[in-house]
């Protein structure tokens, strides 16, 4: 009962101001206020304000809140279980749902730019040096 007190005297304040908005020729704010002030008004009067109240402080109400944020999980889960199931059978070259047919291996090679194609050193053997080839190709590719 209060809540419909407090919403009914708020939007019955609200309606002052838009009167007063609308008296100073500033009709589209004094409309705007208005349908903000009606709104509550339209809350009240539908219920929607003593549902939201009695709700609020309801066990059961909470309780139904939980077993819908479980279900929700559990349906996030189950989608994420198919989606990993989906891409291990793309991976293993069957056809699953929605595959995706995979990327051509030449695909995952960095671009060089048109004049140095081919111009890339090759790792050599027995050195250290083989971690660091992709990065000497950068910096050069850079001019560093």
């Amino acid at each position: 009962m209060l809540a419909e007190t407090i919403c009914s005297a708020v939007s019955a304040a609200g309606l002052g101001i838009a009167a007063v908005m609308a008296f100073r020729k500033k009709y589209l704010a004094a409309a705007r206020t208005a349908a903000y002030a009606l709104l509550l008004l339209g809350l009240v009067m539908t219920g929607a304000v003593q549902w939201l109240a009695d709700t609020a402080f309801s066990p059961v109400a909470w309780a139904g809140f939980g077993v819908l944020g479980g279900a929700w999980l559990l349906l996030l889960a189950t989608r994420a279980v198919e989606r990993r199931r989906a891409g291990r059978a793309v991976a293993a070259g069957g056809e699953g749902r929605g595959a995706v047919a995979p990327a051509a291996p030449a695909a995952s090679a960095p671009s060089l730019g048109a004049g140095q194609r081919g111009a890339t050193t090759k790792p050599r053997a027995g050195t250290g040096d083989e971690d660091f080839s992709d990065i000497e190709a950068i910096l050069k590719k850079h001019g560093i």
